[in-house]
C-alpha cells in the first residue's frame, strides 16, 4: 500500500467514526483540492467540525490515534484546533475556525450549509466543503498558489 492510500485508508475511518455520531464535518485543505482533482497530492487529512460536535469528534478521534500537543499559531484564533496522528497519518481538526489578516478576525467556522457536495469512498459519505469557501480561506492566509488551485 502507498502512502496515498494509506492517508485514505485513514480517511475513510475517520469517516465512519464521525458518521456514526451524525457530527457535522467536512474535508478541506489540500485534500479537498486532492478530490476535486486540482492536485494530484496532499500532505495530510483536515477537518472542519462543527462547534458543538468538538468533544465527540476528540473522544472519537482519540479513540483511533494519538493527540499531540497544542502548537499556538498566532495567524488564527481557532477556538479548537485538534492534531492528531493516526497510523502514522496527520489529522488536523478546527472547529471555530478563526482566520486573523490585517488585525482583523474572520470567522471561517462550518455551517451545515457549506457542505457542498458528498463522494463516496469505500463505501463510506465523505462530505466536501466548497472550493469557493477554501479559496477565501488560503487568500486569508496569504497563500495565493493555493487559493489558484481552489478557483
Amino acid at each position: 500500500m502507498d502512502e496515498r492510500e494509506k492517508k485514505l485508508k485513514v480517511l475513510c475511518r475517520i469517516a465512519r467514526a464521525l458518521n456514526e455520531e451524525g457530527v457535522l464535518w467536512a474535508l478541506g485543505g489540500s485534500l479537498l483540492l486532492y478530490f476535486k482533482g486540482r492536485t494530484g497530492d496532499f500532505h495530510d487529512i483536515d477537518i472542519m467540525a462543527g462547534e458543538t460536535d468538538i468533544e465527540t469528534v476528540k473522544r472519537r478521534l482519540c479513540a483511533l490515534g494519538e493527540l499531540l500537543p497544542k502548537k499556538p499559531n498566532p495567524g488564527y484564533k481557532t477556538r479548537h484546533f485538534l492534531e492528531f496522528i493516526i497510523d502514522g497519518v496527520e489529522v488536523d481538526v478546527m472547529a471555530g475556525f478563526v482566520i486573523v489578516k490585517d488585525g482583523k478576525d474572520y470567522d471561517c467556522s462550518l455551517l451545515p450549509e457549506q457542505v457542498a457536495e458528498h463522494i463516496s469512498l469505500e463505501g463510506e459519505d465523505i462530505p466536501l466543503q466548497s472550493l469557493g469557501d477554501w479559496r477565501r480561506y488560503y487568500e486569508l492566509m496569504g497563500r495565493p498558489e493555493k487559493a489558484a488551485l481552489a478557483e
